[in-house]
């Protein structure tokens, strides 16, 4: 079947699966999918239920994983300034998927800033970097919050934001976070909050809004106020929707306009 991709939209959508992690185009050995159709029911039905424990935060996880999660609770509680939880972070061993990741990624912008970001985990350019929201997301976002007098390093400490992510290290392919991944990150994640003290919260995306909301449901989340960790959360959809979807930046426009106004209630 022909493609109805121009030179101009597969050269865009290659540079896009790259960004995404893609590196191979095909796998190393061939798949029977019509044999591994007829072979999934069976193999689910013989698969024994795997024991969960509540976690706080996304939802219930592996046993195996709970003790992990209490070793991150204990962790981020010790830490009492933000340089002790990113150190607590990066010797935090609960997480096969850090041995992959290049760089620790923790957090960019102003400390303390009225505006905390919250993504979901860093990309390809943020772990070869070292800093979250580098890449084309990230250079949107930057675009996005200059457009309401907002900058990760404003001179003007009241228009600074302070960005960060669920998870500090970059899942392999950019893979979604699992729910295990994150219930061991939301003790690090709350306390990074409470010793960040920002005004408002922006929560970018479905992981973010599943570890501090437990829902999700992003496009239906979006633009409405809600509450977490004390203070005022803005649901928004992660810049690298909007890039996918340019007729959605009306929406995020309108959300941009929503935390502003947010900020002029309480100078």
């Amino acid at each position: 079947m022909e493609s109805s991709l121009d030179w101009h939209g597969a050269k865009a959508l290659l540079e896009w699966y790259v960004e995404l992690g893609a590196v191979d185009a095909v796998g190393d050995v061939p798949i029977d999918r019509y044999g591994l159709a007829e072979a999934t029911p069976a193999a689910q039905k013989r698969r024994a239920p795997e024991p969960a424990a509540t976690s706080p935060g996304p939802g219930p996880v592996p046993v195996a994983a709970y003790h992990h999660v209490a070793e991150a609770t204990a962790l981020a509680g010790a830490a009492q300034d933000l340089e002790a939880l990113a150190e607590a972070m990066r010797g935090f061993e609960g997480l096969e998927l850090k041995k992959g990741a290049r760089n620790f990624v923790f957090a960019d912008g102003t400390p303390g800033a009225r505006v905390m970001i919250l993504g979901e985990a860093p990309g390809a350019e943020e772990d070869r970097m070292g800093l979250p929201f580098v890449g084309r997301a990230g250079q949107l976002l930057d675009r996005m919050l200059a457009a309401i007098g907002l900058a990760r390093n404003h001179p003007d400490a009241t228009r600074a934001v302070y960005i960060s992510n669920i998870l500090p290290w970059r899942p392999p392919g950019n893979r979604t976070p699992t729910p295990q991944e994150m219930a061991m990150m939301v003790p690090f994640v709350r306390r990074h909050i409470a010793l960040a003290d920002p005004e408002v919260l922006i929560l970018m995306g479905n992981t973010p809004c599943g570890a501090l909301l437990g829902r999700a449901g992003i496009l239906r989340m979006r633009g409405n106020w809600t509450q977490a960790e004390g203070r005022p959360v803005m649901p928004m959809t992660h810049p690298a929707y909007l890039l996918r979807n340019p007729a959605a930046k009306r929406e995020a426009w309108a959300d941009l306009l929503e935390i502003q106004a947010k900020l002029k209630e309480t100078p």
